[in-house]
């Protein structure tokens, strides 16, 4: 069954493309601008949407993505408004994929069985949960699978060729390429070292591989976008739309423009990396 993630690679392809992968928190800095945030997202340009699912130790997430999610949490945010979140993009929206992100621990509290029923239906098209390993497929990825959804495994600088084969043996939808050791928005990416491991990867699967961590300019996206499937940006964002709240962390009338204007951004340089290889 194709899901909304494969139509969209396939598209893609097509162009002769990578896609621009935008990443923000569920319900920051509010649950309503949050979705006025998420719906702006295609329209600046992003191909694929990454929700953060809030969590109150998101070990792998830097300052910015971590003050997001407290942000998020404060303003009430729940799994389960989370779901309400996508339910209402889809509204207006139903090709966009929409990828979950973040960690197991609430997805274990709402009931695995009742959040893939609930995801599902709320127009959710795949996972990516950074703290199940392979060895627990079991509890969510082969489940979600047979539910329809795409579960996105990561894959790292430290992850080699003998660990390879079970990072990708039950991945589908695409591979995410963390291209720096550490947490996100920690480092910058180097496009040459990068596009040595994702042809490393792409030896061992005809999947999709996307690159994040360390991008955070139009011309990093650029050579990212040259040698991946996908360039993945989500703390610059956060970052801009942190410097967008007032003093008492609320949104401005200014959050959300700038948000999907360096989302504009970005996707030009994702753009202009097809030009440069024509």
């Amino acid at each position: 069954m194709m899901t909304r993630i494969d139509t969209r690679f396939a598209e893609l392809n097509k162009q002769g493309r990578a896609a621009f992968v935008t990443f923000l928190m569920a319900g920051d800095p509010d649950l309503d601008t949050s979705l006025e945030l998420i719906k702006a997202l295609p329209k600046a340009g992003a191909d694929i949407i990454e929700i953060g699912m809030p969590f109150t130790d998101p070990m792998a997430d830097g300052p910015a993505i971590q003050a997001a999610g407290l942000r998020a949490l404060k303003a009430g945010t729940t799994l389960k408004k989370t779901l309400a979140l996508v339910q209402a993009f889809r509204r207006d929206d139903n090709a966009t994929p929409v990828v979950l992100m973040g960690y197991y621990n609430p997805i274990y509290i709402y009931g695995v069985d009742k959040f893939l029923v609930d995801a599902k239906a709320a127009g959710v098209d795949g996972l990516i949960i950074v703290d199940l390993p392979p060895e627990e497929d079991s509890e969510l990825c082969l489940p979600a699978m047979q539910a329809g959804l795409n579960f996105i495994r990561l894959a790292t600088p430290t992850t080699d060729d003998k660990r390879l084969p079970a990072v990708l043996a039950n991945t589908s939808g695409f591979v995410y390429y963390v291209s720096i050791t550490g947490i996100t928005g920690s480092g910058s990416a180097d496009s040459a070292v990068v596009g040595q491991a994702v042809q490393r990867i792409k030896r061992h699967t005809k999947l999709p591989v996307c690159v994040g961590f360390g991008i955070r300019t139009p011309e990093g996206a650029r050579d990212i976008a040259r040698h991946a499937n996908g360039a993945v940006v989500g703390s610059a964002l956060v970052d801009v739309l942190a410097k967008s709240l007032d003093k008492d962390g609320r949104a401005t009338a200014g959050t959300v423009g700038a948000v999907a204007a360096l989302v504009g951004s970005l996707a030009e340089g994702v753009h202009a990396a097809q030009q440069a290889a024509e």
